[in-house]
């Protein structure tokens, strides 16, 4: 009775072991499914955020292209107040700085 309690122990853990490596596998399909779910679901927002970005960037090249005649106006406005501004003070202080290079060049020293 005894050799039939053992041998009915064992087939009673081979059974179990099947069974539990059956939940294991389950388990793993399930981790890999659900891992195969995030990556689809990461890549689909990467790439809406990759497609909101880009149409802001492509926003900002418009606005700024659109206004470029304007901008470079602007500047070439800016530089010839500039320019003007740096020849009036330049035709202002040039009498006094002839005269102080005339004065380094004359004077003698010891």
């Amino acid at each position: 009775m005894e050799a039939s309690r053992g041998q009915n122990g064992i087939q009673m853990l081979l059974t179990a072991e099947q069974e539990a490596q059956r939940i294991v596998n389950a388990a793993r399909a399930a981790k890999m499914a659900r891992l195969k779910q995030a990556k689809e679901e990461a890549e689909k927002e990467i790439a809406d955020f990759r497609a909101q970005m880009e149409a802001a960037f492509q926003r900002k090249v418009a606005e700024s292209s659109g206004d470029s005649g304007a901008n470079v106006k602007r500047l070439e406005q800016e530089t010839e107040a500039k320019i003007h501004h740096l020849k009036k003070e330049a035709a202002r202080i040039s009498p006094d700085v002839v005269q102080m290079l005339l004065r380094h060049v004359t004077t003698v020293k010891n």
